[in-house]
Formats: structure tokens, C-alpha cells, sequence
């Protein structure tokens, strides 16, 4: 069966998929969040002629297609293209073949736990530590990440002192048995950074995300070296050679990637099996509740190296509300993965209606 159509239904911030096959079934994926227009873009002028009229089976061999003849243009916006048309076919086949996503890769779709994944910094100390704690009360949620340090800021904090005062206000409001993760967002150089996760052991945090300058992989290595705490990256990377890279050299003890930004679910697995082969653990990166997190949430129910917790987003971005007719909840700190076929969500009409319109065929 071949792909017949490819239509991309855009936001500024969001832009769904729609591939129809020639016997007329359809499956929806999505492009990355942010500047999704730009990616739409690429995937109608770039991406779509190499897709259209290619058999809709060939998933992941039709991905790497894509970025291997696209090679002048590698990188992001490729990637996010990529994940698009990826995203859209996995839903086909699932519901050609009757199964969720989740089924397809030997999982099972049942219910997954959630970290309580904050993406602030301009908030204070104690009013993080407040609604983080009344998100643990009201949902169950076990574990919880808050960003420290600032955004590529090399070694300047959002204010001296923050970083330290956010872990030590959160803990002491969660208290001890729950699980605390931190974000530096490629925030330190190697000596802050290992100073900083000294600081982080105190108070038992577990996870310390992205301490460096997220290309600067000897960088990263020089503090997952340094610490017993566990070191993870990899959301921004797309390549796999790099993935590949990082992952040898041991420059983190767990991976990231982000199904979205990588290309797609294909090769957000093709990355998890290389980690799983050398005994680390994938836990990918989910910042939205956009059709991103339904990926994530079918992928960590069959992959064998997942984490324990499944990155949850705690903040309300308005550009994807109503996106779904059937929303995902947190219930005991956990969220079901969506059931039925393929992703098992349907996508608002209203939405799709109001969105820009493209179509290659």
C-alpha cells in the first residue's frame, strides 16, 4: 500500500499530520512543537516528494530515506519534519492492523507513571515548592523536576543562590520519599556543574538533566564521571551518529530523546536500543501535552530500558488546549495510555478546522 497524500493542518506553535494511504485509511501525526509553521513547510517542499507514492509499511526505512537525501539540509527542522510524516504512519498502521502503537512495539497499553515536570524559573522557591506539593496531594504524583541554574546562562543563576534555594524549599515541602529531579538546561560549565550536583546529593536528588552545554559532550562526560548522581541528556540532539556517540562514551547514564525532535518514534526506538545494548535506561523527553506525550506514553509502555517515571508536564500551555476530544488525566500518579488503535486520541475537528490548511499528493 502507498502513501497518497500528506496534509499539515498548522499553528505558530503546532502543526498536525494527516497521511492518507490509496485504499483511503488515515493516520495523524504530529511535527514538533514550536515554530511549527517553518517545519510544516519543509515537510511539504522537502520532505513529502520523497514520501508520496513509497510504501507505507516501511516506516523506519522510509525515515532514514528522508535524512539520508535531504544530507545538505541535516538538523532540526529536517528532524521535526521527519517525525511528522513518521508520527502519522505509525497511527495507520496501527489501525490497519487493529493494534495501539504500544501493541505494535510488544507493549502493553496500560498505565504509565508520571514526574511532575515543571518548566519554570520565574517563580519563586517556595511558591514552586507550594504547587508542586499540591500537585502531589491532589494526583499522587511520586516524582517531581524543577529547573535550576538558567537556560545556556554559562555558570549565572536566575539570581545568586536560586538554584540551591528551589531544591532545598521543594524537598522540604515533598519530603524524602519522593523522588526529585533538576533541569540545568545547559546551564553550567564542568566545575560549576560538579559543584552543583555535590549540592544536589545533599538533597537527594536523583536526576541532573542536561548540566552543560548540550553539544559539548566531553563537557558532560567530565561531570557524569564526577558524580554518583545520575547524568541525562539528549532532548536537543537529532543525529544518531551523535546519539551513538554519547552513549558509547558513557557522556550520560540515561538518554533522552524526544520523539518529536529526533524524527520521529522509529528513531527515538533506534536510540533506545542503542542504550538498552550497553545497559542504560531511556527516558524520553516529553515537555508538552501535545500529541508528543501520547507517543512518549505508547513508547515507555513496550521499550525494555524505560525509566521508572515518564516525563509529565505541570503547566498549562495554552496553544494545546482542546487539541484532543479525549484529554489525558493524571489519576495516583499516573496516566493511561490512550486505548484503541494507533495512538488511540482523536483530534478535535474545531482544531483542525481553525489551523492552516496545506496538502501535497
Amino acid at each position: 500500500m502507498k502513501i497518497k497524500r500528506i496534509e499539515t493542518f498548522t499553528t505558530r506553535q503546532l502543526s498536525v499530520v494527516r497521511v492518507t494511504s490509496e485504499d483511503g485509511l488515515q493516520g495523524y501525526g504530529q511535527i514538533a512543537p514550536y515554530h511549527a509553521n517553518i517545519s510544516a513547510l519543509v515537510l511539504h517542499q522537502q520532505v513529502a516528494p520523497h514520501a508520496l507514492g513509497a510504501d507505507l509499511d516501511q516506516i523506519e526505512a522510509l525515515a532514514e530515506k528522508v535524512v539520508r537525501e535531504e544530507h545538505k539540509f541535516p538538523g532540526s527542522y529536517i528532524c521535526r519534519a521527519v517525525g511528522g510524516l513518521d508520527t502519522a504512519l505509525w497511527d495507520l498502521k496501527g489501525k490497519r492492523m487493529g493494534k495501539s502503537v504500544s501493541e505494535l512495539l510488544g507493549g502493553q497499553p496500560g498505565k504509565v507513571k508520571i514526574y511532575g515536570s515543571s518548566m519554570k524559573r520565574n517563580i519563586s522557591p517556595q511558591e514552586e515548592a507550594n504547587r508542586i506539593l499540591r500537585l502531589k496531594e491532589t494526583q499522587g504524583i511520586e516524582a517531581f523536576k524543577i529547573r535550576i541554574a538558567n537556560n545556556f546562562a554559562n555558570d549565572v543563576d536566575v539570581y545568586p543562590g536560586r538554584s540551591e534555594e528551589v531544591v532545598r524549599a521543594v524537598r522540604a515541602a515533598i519530603g524524602d520519599s519522593t523522588q526529585l529531579y533538576v533541569d540545568a538546561n545547559s546551564g553550567l560549565t564542568p566545575a560549576k556543574a560538579i559543584e552543583t550536583g555535590k549540592m544536589l546529593a545533599d538533597y537527594g536528588v536523583c536526576h541532573f538533566e542536561e548540566p552543560c552545554p548540550y553539544m559539548e559532550l566531553e563537557w558532560t562526560k567530565q561531570v557524569a564521571d564526577a558524580l554518583d548522581i545520575p547524568v541525562t541528556g539528549g532532548e536537543q540532539d537529532t543525529d544518531l551518529v551523535q546519539f551513538k556517540r554519547m552513549i558509547q562514551m558513557r557522556a550520560v547514564d540515561i538518554v533522552q530523546p524526544d520523539i518529536c525532535y529526533v524524527g520521529g518514534l522509529s528513531r527515538a526506538l533506534e536510540v533506545a536500543r542503542m542504550a538498552e545494548a550497553v545497559g542504560m535506561t531511556c527516558t524520553p523527553h516529553a515537555a508538552n501535552l501535545s500529541m508528543l506525550t501520547v507517543f512518549t506514553l505508547h513508547m515507555v509502555s513496550a521499550i525494555p530500558n524505560a525509566g521508572k517515571y515518564m516525563e509529565y508536564t505541570i503547566e498549562e500551555d495554552a496553544w494545546t488546549n482542546g487539541l484532543f476530544v479525549e484529554p489525558l488525566t493524571v489519576s495516583d500518579g499516573a496516566v493511561q495510555v490512550p486505548q484503541g488503535p494507533g495512538w488511540g486520541i482523536t483530534v478535535r475537528p474545531e482544531w483542525l478546522e481553525k489551523a492552516e490548511y496545506q496538502v501535497s499528493e
